[in-house]
């Protein structure tokens, strides 16, 4: 396979980027968007050229750092599906593509396809956890959650935290993301007692740094862990849960 690539190249945060026209002549429909760039690196490498930076890690689908733009959509065109199991053969008749970073201003690009998304990690720490006594661990039976709750509660904890909701909603929201966080710890006993505070602080970060959800629905179609718009949903009542109790919990 031929494949045309338009890839954005940047040097740095504050230099002015641009898109680059390569070829990648030896392309085959079973590489994956990361396997693409990767041959297209080797390329570049041989002919002294600086390789294309972006991120990845796990490749499996895990951990969400590969995420990218394809031809202006996160991730890609195959719908629910991070960057590294984006393959060509799913893309059918295709020869050329655009890829550039995930679009938001809360985003800033490092270099190339490297984005910073430290501000879903500011997210996590304004309350994406729980508070236990360390020591000996409890009995299994001590904290009693039903199936359906623990099963519902794994489904919202999939969130991979890739970022491509902020980057395919409108105005850069993320309550896809912060649902499902808010979700999860509130299906389960052991964040009972911070449910409120973990509401209020997240909702602080979400107001400071990212815009407001206006439910269009775009982040669901590209969330690679499939998380429901009642993710979005989940934001909502709980920081209108947290208002109205004020500092009761």
């Amino acid at each position: 396979m031929r494949i045309e690539l338009e890839v954005w190249r940047q040097d740095g945060p504050d230099q002015r980027g641009r898109f680059a026209k390569y070829v990648v002549d030896d392309a085959t429909p079973e590489m994956s968007l990361l396997e693409l760039l990767d041959r297209l690196n080797d390329q570049l490498v041989a002919q002294g050229i600086e390789p294309v930076q972006f991120e990845s890690d796990c490749r499996e689908g895990v951990c969400g750092a590969c995420g990218v733009t394809v031809d202006d959509r996160p991730h890609g065109p195959v719908p629910k599906t991070p960057s590294c199991r984006q393959h060509l053969r799913a893309f059918g008749e295709v020869s050329r593509l655009r890829i550039e970073p995930l679009r938001s201003a809360v985003f800033p690009v490092v270099r190339d396809l490297v984005v910073d998304r430290s501000a879903l990690d500011r997210v996590i720490r304004a309350g994406g956890f729980v508070a236990v006594d360390a020591g000996t661990a409890p009995d299994a039976d001590q904290l009693l959650v039903t199936h359906d709750d623990a099963e519902l509660a794994l489904d919202y904890a999939a969130c991979i935290g890739c970022g491509a909701c902020v980057a395919a909603c409108p105005n850069g929201s993320a309550h896809l993301f912060a649902g499902s966080k808010l979700a999860h710890l509130a299906l389960l006993p052991h964040g009972a007692l911070e449910r409120g505070r973990r509401a209020r602080a997240m909702g602080k970060v979400l107001d400071a740094e990212f815009g407001p959800c206006s439910s269009y629905g775009e982040c669901v179609e590209v969330c690679p862990a499939g998380i429901p718009l009642t993710g979005v949903a989940a934001t909502h009542r709980e920081r209108l849960r947290g208002f109205f109790r004020g500092k009761a919990d």
